[in-house]
Protein backbone atom coordinates (compact mmCIF):
# COMPACT_ATOMS: atom_id res chain seq x y z
CA UNK A 1 0.00 0.00 0.00
CA UNK A 2 2.62 2.55 1.03
CA UNK A 3 4.23 1.94 -2.43
CA UNK A 4 1.17 2.31 -4.26
CA UNK A 5 1.26 6.18 -2.09
CA UNK A 6 4.61 6.19 -2.98
CA UNK A 7 4.47 6.18 -6.84
CA UNK A 8 0.94 7.86 -6.87
CA UNK A 9 2.53 11.04 -5.32
CA UNK A 10 5.57 10.64 -7.58
CA UNK A 11 3.97 10.49 -10.60
CA UNK A 12 1.49 13.98 -9.47
CA UNK A 13 4.68 15.85 -8.42
CA UNK A 14 6.22 14.71 -11.61
CA UNK A 15 3.31 15.63 -13.87
CA UNK A 16 2.85 18.80 -12.22
CA UNK A 17 7.18 20.19 -12.37
CA UNK A 18 6.17 21.16 -16.71
CA UNK A 19 3.81 23.73 -14.86
CA UNK A 20 5.83 24.66 -12.34
CA UNK A 21 8.39 25.46 -14.45
CA UNK A 22 6.99 27.61 -17.06
CA UNK A 23 7.73 31.08 -17.00
CA UNK A 24 5.62 33.61 -15.45
CA UNK A 25 4.99 37.45 -15.39
CA UNK A 26 8.54 39.30 -16.01
CA UNK A 27 9.99 36.18 -16.70
CA UNK A 28 10.18 35.10 -13.15
CA UNK A 29 9.78 30.91 -13.20
CA UNK A 30 7.02 29.24 -10.82
CA UNK A 31 5.16 32.67 -10.95
CA UNK A 32 1.37 32.80 -10.34
CA UNK A 33 -0.31 33.76 -13.78
CA UNK A 34 -0.84 37.23 -14.40
CA UNK A 35 -4.58 38.29 -13.13
CA UNK A 36 -6.74 40.20 -15.99
CA UNK A 37 -6.44 43.73 -15.68
CA UNK A 38 -9.50 44.82 -16.25
CA UNK A 39 -10.87 43.10 -12.92
CA UNK A 40 -7.56 44.00 -11.04
CA UNK A 41 -6.56 47.52 -10.14
CA UNK A 42 -2.96 48.01 -11.09
CA UNK A 43 -1.05 49.49 -8.36
CA UNK A 44 0.12 53.19 -8.70
CA UNK A 45 3.77 52.95 -9.69
CA UNK A 46 5.97 55.40 -7.82
CA UNK A 47 7.69 58.38 -9.15
CA UNK A 48 11.20 57.96 -10.16
CA UNK A 49 14.17 58.95 -7.98
CA UNK A 50 15.22 62.24 -9.85
CA UNK A 51 11.47 63.63 -9.35
CA UNK A 52 11.15 62.19 -5.58
CA UNK A 53 14.38 64.47 -4.96
CA UNK A 54 12.77 67.59 -6.51
CA UNK A 55 10.05 67.88 -4.26
CA UNK A 56 11.74 66.87 -1.71
CA UNK A 57 13.42 69.67 0.91
CA UNK A 58 16.79 69.98 1.65
CA UNK A 59 17.87 70.29 5.14
CA UNK A 60 20.33 73.20 5.87
CA UNK A 61 23.79 72.19 5.36
CA UNK A 62 25.95 71.67 8.70
CA UNK A 63 28.14 74.95 9.24
CA UNK A 64 30.29 73.45 11.81
CA UNK A 65 31.78 71.04 9.24
CA UNK A 66 32.26 73.62 6.47
CA UNK A 67 35.96 74.95 5.89
CA UNK A 68 34.63 78.39 6.86
CA UNK A 69 32.27 78.00 9.46
CA UNK A 70 31.63 81.91 9.72
CA UNK A 71 31.11 82.27 5.81
CA UNK A 72 28.89 79.47 5.53
CA UNK A 73 26.93 80.72 8.73
CA UNK A 74 26.52 84.58 7.41
CA UNK A 75 25.56 82.55 3.56
CA UNK A 76 22.56 81.18 5.78
CA UNK A 77 21.36 84.32 7.30
CA UNK A 78 21.55 85.96 4.30
CA UNK A 79 19.68 83.00 2.31
CA UNK A 80 17.23 82.87 5.28
CA UNK A 81 16.78 86.74 5.19
CA UNK A 82 15.99 87.18 1.46
CA UNK A 83 13.92 84.64 1.72
CA UNK A 84 11.68 86.13 4.73
CA UNK A 85 11.70 89.47 2.65
CA UNK A 86 10.44 87.86 -0.72
CA UNK A 87 7.87 85.08 1.43
CA UNK A 88 4.87 86.81 -0.23
CA UNK A 89 5.12 86.80 -3.30
CA UNK A 90 5.29 83.93 -6.02
CA UNK A 91 6.51 83.27 -9.28
CA UNK A 92 8.38 85.43 -11.40
CA UNK A 93 7.95 88.33 -8.95
CA UNK A 94 9.29 85.90 -5.91
CA UNK A 95 12.98 85.25 -8.42
CA UNK A 96 13.11 89.13 -9.27
CA UNK A 97 12.88 89.51 -5.78
CA UNK A 98 15.53 86.96 -4.34
CA UNK A 99 18.07 88.24 -7.22
CA UNK A 100 17.70 91.86 -6.07
CA UNK A 101 18.25 90.51 -2.33
CA UNK A 102 21.02 89.06 -3.69
CA UNK A 103 22.57 92.07 -4.80
CA UNK A 104 22.12 94.08 -1.39
CA UNK A 105 24.97 92.09 0.08
CA UNK A 106 27.92 93.91 1.95
CA UNK A 107 30.89 93.09 -0.23
CA UNK A 108 33.25 94.70 2.43
CA UNK A 109 32.24 91.29 4.59
CA UNK A 110 33.09 89.33 1.79
CA UNK A 111 36.10 86.79 1.48
CA UNK A 112 37.31 88.77 -1.77
CA UNK A 113 35.19 92.33 -2.01
CA UNK A 114 36.97 93.23 -5.57
CA UNK A 115 35.19 90.32 -7.20
CA UNK A 116 32.07 90.75 -4.57
CA UNK A 117 31.74 94.26 -6.19
CA UNK A 118 32.90 92.98 -9.85
CA UNK A 119 29.95 90.76 -9.96
CA UNK A 120 27.27 92.92 -8.60
CA UNK A 121 27.83 95.56 -11.13
CA UNK A 122 28.16 92.53 -13.91
CA UNK A 123 24.61 91.59 -12.38
CA UNK A 124 23.17 94.77 -12.66
CA UNK A 125 24.42 95.26 -16.27
CA UNK A 126 22.75 92.22 -17.17
CA UNK A 127 19.71 92.23 -15.17
CA UNK A 128 17.02 92.80 -18.35
CA UNK A 129 18.19 89.03 -19.52
CA UNK A 130 17.22 85.51 -18.19
CA UNK A 131 18.47 81.85 -18.51
CA UNK A 132 21.40 81.18 -20.58
CA UNK A 133 21.45 84.79 -21.86
CA UNK A 134 22.06 86.26 -18.40
CA UNK A 135 24.78 83.81 -17.40
CA UNK A 136 26.60 84.48 -20.78
CA UNK A 137 25.96 88.41 -20.09
CA UNK A 138 27.42 88.35 -17.23
CA UNK A 139 30.62 86.08 -18.26
CA UNK A 140 31.22 88.62 -20.85
CA UNK A 141 30.34 91.64 -18.19
CA UNK A 142 32.78 90.48 -15.35
CA UNK A 143 35.67 92.81 -15.37
CA UNK A 144 39.04 90.93 -14.20
CA UNK A 145 40.46 91.29 -10.85
CA UNK A 146 43.72 93.29 -9.85
CA UNK A 147 46.23 90.04 -9.66
CA UNK A 148 48.91 92.88 -8.17
CA UNK A 149 46.61 92.48 -4.95
CA UNK A 150 46.18 89.06 -5.07
CA UNK A 151 48.15 86.11 -2.49
CA UNK A 152 49.04 84.73 -5.71
CA UNK A 153 49.24 86.27 -8.34
CA UNK A 154 50.91 83.61 -10.59
CA UNK A 155 47.67 81.36 -9.74
CA UNK A 156 45.59 84.67 -10.05
CA UNK A 157 46.83 85.16 -13.85
CA UNK A 158 46.44 81.31 -14.50
CA UNK A 159 43.20 81.60 -13.66
CA UNK A 160 42.37 85.03 -15.63
CA UNK A 161 43.91 83.42 -18.63
CA UNK A 162 41.79 80.19 -18.41
CA UNK A 163 38.68 82.35 -18.13
CA UNK A 164 39.45 84.54 -21.02
CA UNK A 165 39.98 81.22 -22.99
CA UNK A 166 36.36 79.79 -22.12
CA UNK A 167 34.28 82.97 -22.56
CA UNK A 168 32.32 81.51 -25.00
CA UNK A 169 31.38 78.53 -23.29
CA UNK A 170 28.46 78.01 -21.02
CA UNK A 171 27.53 75.37 -18.38
CA UNK A 172 29.33 71.91 -18.17
CA UNK A 173 31.41 72.98 -21.36
CA UNK A 174 32.90 76.30 -19.85
CA UNK A 175 33.67 74.31 -16.11
CA UNK A 176 35.40 71.60 -18.45
CA UNK A 177 37.25 74.21 -20.06
CA UNK A 178 38.30 75.46 -16.66
CA UNK A 179 39.62 71.96 -15.67
CA UNK A 180 41.74 71.38 -18.84
CA UNK A 181 43.26 74.58 -19.25
CA UNK A 182 43.89 74.78 -15.09
CA UNK A 183 45.57 71.66 -14.40
CA UNK A 184 48.77 71.59 -14.26
CA UNK A 185 50.66 69.73 -17.24
CA UNK A 186 53.31 66.97 -15.75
Amino acid sequence: MNSHFFVASLTAALLALPAFAQQGPAGVPGAPAMVNEITAPTPATPPPPAARQQNAKTAPVDCNKAKDVEQCKARQAARKKALDACKSKTGAARKQCLNEQAQNIDCSKSRTPQQCENRKQAYAACKDKSGTQFKQCVQQKTPLIDCSTSANPARCEQHQKAHELCKDKLGSAHRQCLRDNLTTKK
